[in-house]
């Protein structure tokens, strides 16, 4: 498993700055978490591209920064708008595609927004995964405080509604708001679990830098490796800056020394 960092935990620096200072600080592998829809667009994305290819950098993932309007704009009772959505949802399929990404986060429906059911919900992941999937790309369900997917029922029944279609990315924080062990959580996605967004936290913050709370680490990816994880994880935390980089390298440094101890 390769340790990485997301752009957003910079925010609200500028997205290729972002790129640009964990780049500079050794990261080499991202997860793009765009803002706003210029860096979408062709002229941007080719810079980006560039730059990458300058700094050595692969990008895992990226994450819409829709993910606030999708229960608006793809879980809501208005077929039609979803329909649209999914057109709408080719511009980050697509920028996945250009910038070499394997994975596209999806928050889903907030539970006070809740209009469809189960079956519904899992119909639309399915048709939104499959139009990823023209892309060359991957659609991640992410178990997230507040929606539909923050519960370990509605994941152990989306797993059995979609079977091998199944695919989430497990962030630790979110499972910590929602009230249960991220551990937990990672045996019941088990083969499912394709990603990791991870932090530490403490009992009374869900969101530090790892090393800096109580979680236990070396647990989690014990439980990882016995359940033939392989994929990867970023550094998802908020409200770091540039200034506070050196902070997010000793972070890394802690769970690559884990990681490597964990398979001797």
């Amino acid at each position: 498993m390769k340790i990485g960092a997301s752009t957003g935990c910079l925010y609200p620096e500028l997205t290729e700055n972002s790129l640009k200072f964990l780049s500079d600080a050794g990261f080499d592998l991202f997860e793009i978490f765009f803002n706003t829809f210029s860096e979408l667009e062709p002229d941007f994305l080719d810079k980006l591209s560039s730059s990458c290819g300058k700094y050595g950098a692969k990008i895992a993932s990226i994450h819409p920064f829709t993910s606030a309007y999708e229960s608006y704009l793809l879980f809501s009772g208005y077929e039609r708008r979803f329909l649209d959505g999914i057109r709408m949802y080719d511009m980050f399929f697509r920028t996945a595609k250009k910038l070499g990404a394997g994975f596209v986060v999806l928050h889903g429906m907030q539970c006070a927004f809740s209009s469809v059911s189960i079956e519904e919900y899992c119909r639309r992941f399915l048709l939104l995964s499959d139009e990823a999937a023209s892309f060359g790309v991957t659609l991640l369900q992410e178990n997230v405080h507040k929606h539909i997917s923050g519960s370990i029922e509605t994941i152990r029944c989306i797993k059995e509604i979609l079977g091998d279609r199944a695919a989430f990315v497990l962030d630790t924080k979110q499972a910590k708001r929602c009230g249960f062990d991220p551990c937990e959580l990672a045996i019941e996605m088990n083969n499912s679990l394709k990603y990791l967004h991870i932090s530490d936290s403490n009992e009374n913050e869900s969101c530090l830098l790892p090393g800096s709370g109580n979680f236990d680490f070396r647990h989690f990816f014990d439980i990882l490796q016995k359940n033939g994880y392989s994929g990867n994880a970023v550094i998802e935390v908020y409200g770091q800056t540039k200034n506070d980089i050196g902070s997010l390298i000793r972070s890394k440094q802690y769970l690559d020394k884990l990681i490597s101890d964990n398979s001797k």
